[in-house]
């Protein structure tokens, strides 16, 4: 693979915009960024644009025709946050071997009870039996299981279900806490599900390192956001999904964007277009009104949109994550922030140190833009050109999943 040069293009570096500079990619790694220019390098002329690291959506569901699709929108990693291993573990093989996917993490199984959360969502996915824990006794041997699966941290789900417009048996916070401790024992990090204040707490006794989603329920207490920005906990709230839940059609704006249509297949259109409704409207402000809150408090807000199946409604992989961004701008983010929020941030709570910002000798995984999406976040959708591991995504290949 022979040298590149993004040419005079501002540089987002995952922290801060620059002044229009040459960017040298050699093979999979970011050369330099200024100095001169190689004479037998390849010129992509990015007058006018600006170049980003790519972009990490922190919590999604993930398959092959997923990382295909995200990586059409500049998504260059994806976080899974509970699949299956015999989805997973050939999964990573082909990411390893093809610059046309993105690049995966996975917790493996989730766990949760066997008829409790996301069972009732999960009906044509063809799982195995998940494995799950009786007694808190049993926390070691599911870690360890896990573990040998791959998985490069642990989940729980925490859910009753009433959130989602059911009921639904939901893990016993002793075991929960067992788990937490059995996770950080082997040096994992340990992230919980939880939609509801109650859920939330559970979490936070536990000791857990992230919660995979917000509190939709009720709005925050003071209380609540000190004690969560007091324990170190990083926070993915997943607005895309929690518009879902509340009825808005956020998704089929964002379906109908002249920058998505093309890329996205009849049954994601439609699917993105969808909500579930669960809960009524005005419960979507608590959610801002916390991801404000805790974002004042100094707590890691990271961008994750729980991208999953279709029937997954409100969501899509690689596009929403771009609607991720503009709902952390409504709720108060400035635009640098929520660029934060999907670059620098989770590479550093993730541990993935080779990737979320531009710099020599990072990964180079990058996006090309035009326009300037540290004062237009919309802008992150105006895709020039996308770098996985150095390699260009072929524009003329895209097509729908």
């Amino acid at each position: 693979m022979g040298k590149q040069v993004l040419a005079n293009v501002r540089v987002f570096d995952g922290d801060r915009l620059t002044e229009p500079v040459d960017v040298t990619i050699e093979g999979a790694v970011i050369g330099a960024v200024g100095g001169g220019r190689a004479e037998d390098a390849e010129i992509v002329d990015g007058a006018g644009a600006t170049l980003l690291p790519g972009l990490i959506d922190a919590h999604t569901h993930a398959d092959e025709p997923a990382l295909r699709q995200a990586l059409t929108f500049g998504v260059t990693t994806e976080l899974d946050l509970a699949s299956t291993p015999g989805t997973m573990i050939p999964l990573r093989a082909a990411v390893a071997t093809s610059s046309g996917l993105a690049d995966v993490r996975s917790s493996s199984f989730g766990l949760t009870r066997p008829d409790g959360h996301p069972h009732q969502l999960r009906g044509r996915q063809n799982d195995p039996d998940w494995p799950t824990v009786t007694s808190p006794g049993q926390a070691r041997e599911f870690v360890d299981g896990r573990i040998a699966e791959g998985a490069d941290y642990l989940k729980v789900l925490i859910e009753d279900g009433h959130t989602l417009g059911t009921s639904l048996p939901s893990v016993a916070p002793d075991i929960v806490a067992a788990v937490v401790r059995a996770g950080h024992e082997r040096g994992k990090m340990v992230l919980a599900h939880a939609l509801t204040v109650a859920a939330t707490e559970i979490a936070l006794d536990a000791g857990a390192d992230g919660l995979t989603h917000l509190f939709v329920d009720q709005p925050h207490t003071p209380e609540l956001i000190a004690r969560i920005a007091g324990s170190g906990m990083f926070v993915i709230p997943t607005l895309s999904t929690l518009a879902s839940i509340t009825g808005r059609r956020d998704g089929a704006d964002l379906a109908a964007d002249s920058r998505v249509r093309p890329k996205l297949s009849p049954e994601w259109l439609d699917n993105l277009s969808r909500s579930w409704a669960f809960q009524p409207p005005e419960q979507f402000c608590y959610a801002l009104d916390s991801v404000a809150a805790l974002h004042a408090a100094g707590v890691d807000v990271l961008a994750g949109t729980d991208a999953s199946h279709l029937g997954a409604y409100g969501m899509a992989h690689g596009a929403s994550l771009h609607d991720e961004l503009r709902l952390l701008v409504l709720a108060g983010f400035t635009p640098v922030a929520a660029l934060n929020a999907a670059t620098s941030v989770p590479a550093a709570r993730f541990g993935l140190p080779d990737r979320g910002s531009i710099r020599p000798g990072a990964r180079a995984d990058l996006i090309l833009v035009d326009g300037d999406p540290t004062t237009d976040i919309g802008a992150t959708l105006s895709l020039l050109g996308v770098w996985r591991a150095g390699v260009r995504l072929d524009a003329a290949a895209v097509t729908p999943a």
